[in-house]
């Protein structure tokens, strides 16, 4: 008895010694940012990235289990040979913050170098102040990177008979910088001046390269490298511009864009399309503005398109453009008129049109070029604009999808497309379906054209061979229809692909894959037998796979719907699988296998165990964890999250998910925050690194403070999304009351976007709740209706009538569901304080309405503070805005939830006068506020 009352009074020590997060541990927080396994399958790479700080990369021998580490990596490649790891080294954080503050110029920043790893030799190699590097996707020996030459100081002769000298050519992102050809076993270098662009075949035997010259040795122009036979070659001398430089898949043809025209104003550009085959001297010109299929309209061939081979390099494909409209050079500022247009003709609104324009001018529309006879034809035009490669390019068509014809319908986002299969011969275009509401793409081998139609909730083809379309499927299990609650048409669960030869096409429902052969659609099989309750998902190991290959085991990932663990598996035939690893974690779907042995890298995590990487044979018979990216995590009070059940206020049955600290007493009183958007107790088995907040509450940081965290699940009545928040959120707190270790005074909102939203109504239904954080809230939809989403200069009609606020008709037909559903006119039964978010710079909500929320209940002298991070969008990026909200967030729930003391940003506030000089974060001394306590 003793011995035991000992024991527990150790490990009751040792437990009590953990400490909650603070904000001051997120940088050293660190996850795997890159990863990579050799091709031979014997060595690990990855590199471990804290969120603000110096990386590290480690390099894990398989078959030693040793490691070995650098510090600052990135940017990783891995050799085909799988002898060498290529990556960047990085500058310290220090280091580049240090010049930052000195005001050093761009040219005297710290710079990145290259490191070259042995695998067998350990040997690390350094080159300081690289620029990029290229290594060969499938071959070869050597390593192609830029670099800045040291920087020589020469003193000028100022004597007054000291001869004139030319000034020495610069290095520069104009001139260009020196490119070296490493060979990476036997370390030989080939250096060449001036380079501005560079390209390395797939096979790694010839590296070509654009050079600005340097007078003497090497005139400007286009070069080719034969890294076997360490021999140069110039393919094109001329003085201009060369960029797009692309190999075919052989590595025996090459293709970029020249422009010649060496003066800088000249407003029209003429560039032109130049192909290089092996044998050649020289390379030739294939089209420009007088030779190309558009010429007779007078559209010019595309800067901007990167010419594409076709895999069996029988066909160049490349981009044309209109002739760009000309500025009159000769107006000053003060006689330009800067004035958009409406129309309501347009089949774009402006502000589409506004957010696009940049890339609208550098629009290009595919053309073609059969290399054998040198003919051409324009595939792509106004009225097709958008097209898809078929085979690789090898096929004899391309398929096109035009939306102009419906796109000036900006109330409805669904995409609705005619369809058209376009000779790569002669460029004739024919229409095989009409406004589709989806989105077409073709087989691997060319044989059908498919998509998924909205409005049928059903999977079609397109015999290419038969010009005939085919109902792939017909049961409503294809599509999301049981699961959906919005007013709009229910969307599909995806593909996994297609079989070899085209022969099958391996569809998803809800929970399982069904093979489907467009010839017998009838007879569609189902593989997998989920039996409504595990989902599988194909996971493609090889990147460069086309068509799945039934023959050999499919790779899946599962998900258990019922308790939310997920797992892999491969699967043989129909309903066989062969080797099954599951578990009580988040198994990655992104699985990296050796090309070239039976070796697997991925990561898996819960809630208490950080993303780290495992390696494993296909039968899971061998798995081990080779990082450990987040020791430090066993020092702090943690948490735990359970799946729990209850009912909504109407009966439904519901879900959600229910933090608890580490240390949590059942005899306890907790204060609560619930957090929600739709749904999330999927994501029972997520890892939640201590982070600063973009927008939503970090459950780690919380939990490890004392809080209870509650996040339920919410399903919807159309046309009353705000009571549906209500019956659901509501539901769920009082049935987490009824567990006895929550404090009913002490319960808090938290949401953002559409959670902003649900939180702005629910406190204008009830009291319940001491405190709220509204993010980015939509308070009035009768003036957020007809607004604009400003990223993407769509109009937000579309939302409130057919998706996530699920009205179902317009303002005009549903008046009096977008006031009832609006927080902003039942403001004056608002008794909970609020703290709002939202930023002038929102993109996605108008940020007028935080605005309306702040200026109504200010108006009615209720407790409330606004957020504007300035220039920040819809969430929040820049780390420091960041962490400054987290801190604010943070102190506004402490105050009211745990009797902290008020910061001086609450009582005080922050005045203009002291913008980014006092940030209030300080303690004032607490001063009740009427309605809040």
């Amino acid at each position: 008895m003793k011995k035991f009352l000992f024991l527990c009074f150790v490990s009751f020590s040792v437990f009590a010694q953990k400490k909650p997060l603070t904000h001051d541990v997120y940088d050293s927080w660190k996850s795997i940012s890159e990863k990579a396994i050799s091709n031979d399958g014997k060595f690990v790479s990855y590199i471990i990235s804290p969120q603000e700080g110096d990386s590290k990369l480690v390099i894990y021998d398989l078959s030693t289990n040793k490691t070995d580490t650098v510090s600052r990596g990135a940017e990783l490649k891995l050799s085909h040979d799988s002898e060498f790891a290529v990556f960047k080294i990085k500058p310290s954080l220090k280091a580049t913050k240090d010049a930052k503050r000195a005001k050093k110029k761009k040219e005297e920043m710290p710079k990145d170098s290259l490191a070259i790893y042995g695998f067998n030799s350990k040997n690390l190699t350094k080159i300081p102040s690289v620029i990029s590097y290229k290594l060969a996707e499938k071959g070869g020996e050597n390593v192609a990177f830029l670099t800045e030459s040291a920087k020589v100081s020469v003193k000028k002769d100022t004597s007054k008979n000291a001869p004139k000298t030319k000034a020495l050519k610069k290095e520069n992102e104009e001139n260009g910088y020196k490119l070296i050809i490493r060979n990476l076993k036997n370390a030989s270098e080939k250096s060449f001046g001036f380079v501005t662009d560079y390209e390395i075949s797939k096979n790694g035997k010839i590296i070509s390269f654009s050079t600005t010259g340097n007078d003497s040795t090497m005139k400007a122009g286009v070069y080719v490298f034969d890294t076997e036979k360490v021999s140069l070659s110039s393919i094109y001398e001329s003085k201009g511009k060369f960029k797009k430089l692309n190999f075919s898949e052989d590595g025996n043809q090459l293709s970029f864009i020249a422009d010649l025209d060496t003066n800088a104003k000249t407003q029209v550009r003429q560039p032109k399309l130049m192909h290089w085959k092996m044998g050649n001297k020289t390379a030739t010109l294939v089209a420009d503005s007088d030779k190309n299929p558009a010429s007779k309209n007078a559209w010019l061939v595309s800067a901007e398109f990167a010419p594409r081979f076709s895999k069996d390099g029988s066909k160049l494909y490349f981009g044309t453009n209109p002739k760009p409209l000309v500025k009159d050079t000769t107006l000053i500022p003060e006689e330009i008129v800067n004035v958009d247009v409406w129309n309501w003709q347009d089949k774009k609104l402006m502000t589409q049109q506004l957010v696009a324009a940049e890339q609208d001018k550098k629009r290009s529309f595919l053309s073609v070029v059969n290399l054998s006879t040198m003919e051409m034809a324009q595939l792509g035009n106004m009225q097709i604009p958008n097209n898809q490669l078929v085979n690789e390019g090898n096929g004899d068509f391309v398929l096109g999808t035009s939306n102009e014809k419906y796109s000036n319908q900006h109330w409805d986002w669904n995409n609705r497309n005619d369809v058209f299969v376009i000779s790569t011969k002669t460029g004739e275009s024919k229409q095989i379906a009409k406004e589709v509401r989806g989105n077409p793409q073709v087989s691997p081998e060319g044989k059908y054209v498919f998509w998924y139609s909205l409005s049928d909730t059903a999977w079609f083809a397109y015999s290419v061979k038969n010009a005939q379309i085919i109902q792939l499927t017909k049961d409503k299990k294809f599509s999301e229809a049981a699961d959906d609650d919005h007013p709009d048409y229910p969307s599909s669960y995806g593909l996994a692909g297609w079989t070899k030869d085209d022969e099958q096409v391996l569809i998803y429902d809800k929970f399982d894959i069904w093979a489907v052969n467009p010839i017998k659609p009838n007879e569609a099989k189902n593989l997998t037998n989920g039996n409504n309750q595990l989902t599988f998902r194909y996971i493609k190991l090889d990147p460069e796979e086309r068509s799945i290959d039934p023959t050999k085991p499919l790779f899946l990932r599962t998900f258990n719907n019922q308790n939310k663990e997920s797992g892999y598996m491969q699967l043989v035939g129909i309903s066989n699988p062969i080797s099954v690893l599951t578990g009580t974690y988040n198994f990655s779907p992104l699985v990296l296998k050796a090309k070239n042995a039976d070796k697997i890298i991925f990561q898996k995590s819960n809630f208490k165990e950080t993303a780290d990487l495992y390696v494993s044979d296909l039968n899971f018979k061998n798995t081990q964890k080779i990082s450990d990216i987040n020791p430090q995590q066993k020092n702090y009070n943690w948490g735990t999250v359970e799946l729990v059940k209850y009912k909504a206020i109407d009966g439904t049955p519901l879900e959600g998910l229910l933090y608890k600290p580490e240390d949590f007493d059942s005899k306890k009183k907790y204060p609560m925050i619930t957090y929600f958007y739709e749904k999330e107790s999927d994501n029972l088995h997520d890892y939640r690194e201590p982070s600063p907040s973009r927008s939503a509450i970090n459950y780690s940081y919380y939990v490890s403070n004392g809080y209870i965290v509650f996040v339920p699940d919410i399903v919807y009545k159309i046309g009353y999304p705000g009571q549906s928040a209500y019956n659901c959120i509501i539901g769920g707190v009082k049935a987490m009351l009824e567990k006895g270790f929550i404090d009913e005074k002490r319960l808090a909102l938290q949401g953002h976007s559409w959670g902003g939203y649900q939180t702005a109504y629910l406190i204008t239904q009830t009291n319940l709740f001491r405190a709220a954080e509204s993010g980015a809230p939509v308070v009035n939809m009768t003036s957020a209706y007809s607004g604009i989403r400003w990223g993407t200069g769509l109009a937000r009609q579309a939302q409130y009538e057919r998706t996530q606020t699920r009205i179902g008709g317009t303002l005009w037909e549903k008046p009096m569901l977008f006031l009832e559903n609006s927080p902003l006119f039942h403001f004056p039964k608002v008794e909970t304080p609020v703290l709002i978010l939202h930023n002038d710079g929102d993109d996605a909500v108008p940020w007028y309405q935080g605005i309306e929320m702040f200026l109504g209940l200010k108006r009615l002298n209720k407790p409330t503070w606004l957020l504007n991070y300035n220039g920040e969008k819809h969430g929040i990026m820049e780390r420091k805005n960041r962490k400054d909200f987290s801190i604010r967030m943070a102190q506004f729930f402490d105050y009211y939830l745990k009797d902290a003391p008020m910061p001086q940003w609450m009582k005080d506030g922050v005045p203009a006068t002291e913008k980014a000089i006092n940030y209030g974060l300080k303690s004032s001394s607490v001063v009740e506020i009427k309605g809040t306590k």
